[in-house]
């Protein structure tokens, strides 16, 4: 399945039927961190985790955010969003801003800042992920397809 570069944001949820309608709830997380603004409108894709699948936190199919492994094999809290990269990923990503020293500024999904050395601003550049914290990474350009 392929994933839009334009995914806000990604976690598991349970459909829950009201008088007219049926909800979504999005965790308190994705507001706070500033990936959705309840003021908006926003395209929604549901997509099912199939047969058997199980929730990882919970062993059941209930409402939760999903976790995974962190970078060199550490767990993180569950309601801590994770990176949506990983070391050594390769991807395009366009520069749209420039950092106090001068390097290059990504962003990809929820707002994910991606540090890019040497870039410049709208050049759209494939990178090799070479480092992951929990709030920004850092990319080395492998590729330049500048406009």
């Amino acid at each position: 399945m392929e994933i839009s570069d334009k995914l806000l944001c990604l976690f598991s949820a349970s459909v829950t039927e009201t008088e007219d309608s049926y909800v979504i709830e999005v965790p308190r997380r994705e507001i706070e961190t500033g990936s959705v603004d309840p003021e908006e409108i926003y395209r929604v894709a549901l997509v099912s985790r199939g047969p058997g699948s199980e929730d990882p936190e919970s062993g059941s199919n209930s409402r939760s955010a999903s976790s995974g492994a962190a970078s060199g094999g550490q767990r993180r809290a569950p309601s801590e969003p994770q990176p949506p990269v990983e070391i050594g990923e390769v991807r395009y990503v366009e520069i749209e801003d420039i950092g106090k020293q001068g390097d290059g500024i990504a962003r990809v999904e929820r707002g994910y800042v991606i540090i890019v050395p040497g870039a410049e601003v709208d050049e759209r550049v494939k990178i090799e992920v070479s480092e992951v914290k929990s709030n920004f990474a850092v990319g080395e350009v492998i590729e330049d397809d500048s406009y």
